[in-house]
């Protein structure tokens, strides 16, 4: 019983020497652990990070997405797709298409004095997933989902 006793005190007094401290944990919008530490530290990552979040240039497909409007997502009747001057100049022809098969849905050139503002009469269309697929001038294929209820 002694030596028990004694044990334990031993392995209590051992685990009480040691220096309490607090550990953080921070995730990115992933889940993915970033930094595991103490608080101070953790405050230098964290600054880090948001500097170099407000340092980066938006991509090229960023931009894009920016000059266009695709409403209402997700669509019932009628799909709006509007885009800016400078977005037209990009453009080379839109195209709409449902998920599992090749047949265009839509199709459009687009072409010089057009509207820049297109509806698509979605309301004889089945349920599901359609990709809106923008070929621009340069080669380039930018596409976006659409989901129809």
């Amino acid at each position: 019983m002694k030596s028990n006793l004694l044990s334990f005190f031993l392995l209590f007094s051992g685990s009480t020497a040691f220096a309490q401290t607090t550990v953080y944990f921070k995730y990115d919008e992933a889940g993915s652990q970033r930094y595991r530490g103490e608080d101070a530290a953790a405050q230098a990552a964290q600054s880090q990070t948001l500097r170099q979040a407000a340092t980066t240039e938006p991509t090229e497909e960023e931009k894009f997405w920016g000059m266009i409007q695709i409403y209402p997502v997700p669509v019932r009747d009628v799909l709006t797709i509007g885009w800016t001057d400078m977005a037209d100049e990009l453009i080379d022809h839109v195209t709409l298409y449902q998920h599992n098969t090749l047949a265009n849905v839509f199709s459009r050139k687009n072409l010089p004095n057009q509207n820049r503002n297109v509806k698509i009469n979605m309301s004889g269309m089945f349920m599901g997933v359609y990709i809106l697929n923008f070929q621009l001038k340069d080669g380039r294929t930018i596409s976006r989902n659409i989901i129809k209820y």
